[in-house]
């Protein structure tokens, strides 16, 4: 009969912690036991409140979702509180995992993480290769430090913590707060504001033509699930839609303007920056374990993603 896992979720009232319990519903194993924390349960910045947050709940297992985050300009601004926040929560983390016992831990990475300079698409190997770009280099290189230390505790105490490297992530519960949201979070808030107004100019900050690579958030979901489960690497795992997946924010733009049924016209404001314009991750090492796995349809999580914040936007995180 194999143990009770007791998995404490970090960062669990987010994008990605309430796509897990989503996906839980239909998923959930009679031996896992699933706690979802979030910043009012405790400052992970804080050690002695981690440690308190971990004596109540004894995990054996951790999801490390919790973070600083936000979009191309809070992070432009903030650099230094991306920087010490981050690598103060991390490291709270990992250390009061390994002084209680827990077996393993499952950290959240970023595409963004990779160097500003590489060749595409980018595997796991090239996390360290270079700077990443100057616009986020905070966050990147904090979140970067985890994989050093994941390594670290594996070499000097055998521990099993690993990390996962999503691509851009979205969907229901995201953070549509004007100035610290992702581009679809922040898109889907400006158009839902745009038709609210009846508005007939939809303004995207930018020329359109970065392109990127897109998850859905319950499709990230059941991969984090399998990693819990069933991946023992301590080398990180990149947890992307396939390279052909990928749409420039225009398309996106569009997509979003089906969802919402919006008639009228789509302006780009080429003065705007446009951030990194390609940063293709490559999924062949998920594709080598996991070849069958489908990905949902990106004009489908588009409109499943709308219909939820049209449903909920006076209860979003706005």
């Amino acid at each position: 009969m194999s143990e009770n896992k007791i998995i404490l979720v970090t960062g669990g009232s987010g994008l990605v912690g309430k796509a897990i319990q989503t996906v839980l519903e239909d998923e959930k194993k009679s031996d896992e036991t699933w706690i979802f924390v979030n910043s009012k349960d405790a400052n992970l910045c804080d050690l002695e409140e981690t440690k308190k947050l971990f004596e109540k709940h004894k995990p054996t297992h951790v999801i490390h979702l919790a973070a600083m985050v936000g979009g191309l300009f809070h992070n432009m601004n903030h650099n230094l509180d991306f920087l010490r926040n981050n690598l103060q929560m991390n490291s709270n983390v990992l250390d009061v995992s390994y002084a209680t016992g827990v077996k393993k831990v499952v950290s959240c990475l970023s595409t963004c993480i990779f160097p500003d300079k590489t060749t595409c698409p980018i595997d796991e190997t090239m996390i360290h290769n270079g700077p990443p770009h100057p616009s986020n280099f905070g966050y990147s290189y904090a979140k970067r430090m985890i994989d050093i230390m994941n390594k670290a505790y594996h070499e000097q105490h055998g521990c099993l913590y690993t990390s996962v490297v999503p691509c851009n992530v979205f969907g229901p519960h995201d953070n549509y707060n004007l100035e610290s949201s992702h581009v679809i979070p922040g898109l889907i808030r400006r158009l839902h504001d745009v038709t609210e107004a009846g508005g007939k100019t939809f303004t995207v900050l930018g020329t359109g033509k970065p392109l990127r690579q897109f998850i859905y958030s319950l499709d990230l979901a059941k991969l984090f699930l399998w990693v819990l489960r069933e991946y023992n690497e301590i080398e990180p795992i990149i947890l992307s839609v396939d390279e052909a997946a990928e749409v420039s924010i225009r398309q996106l733009t569009e997509e979003l303007a089906k969802a919402f049924d919006f008639k009228g016209e789509i302006v780009f404001d080429t003065t705007k920056a446009d951030g990194q314009y390609k940063k293709t991750a490559s999924n062949a090492k998920l594709r080598k374990y996991l070849p069958d796995f489908e990905f949902t349809p990106f004009p489908v999580a588009v409109k499943e993603s709308v219909d939820w914040y049209r449903a909920n936007y006076q209860n979003a995180r706005n």
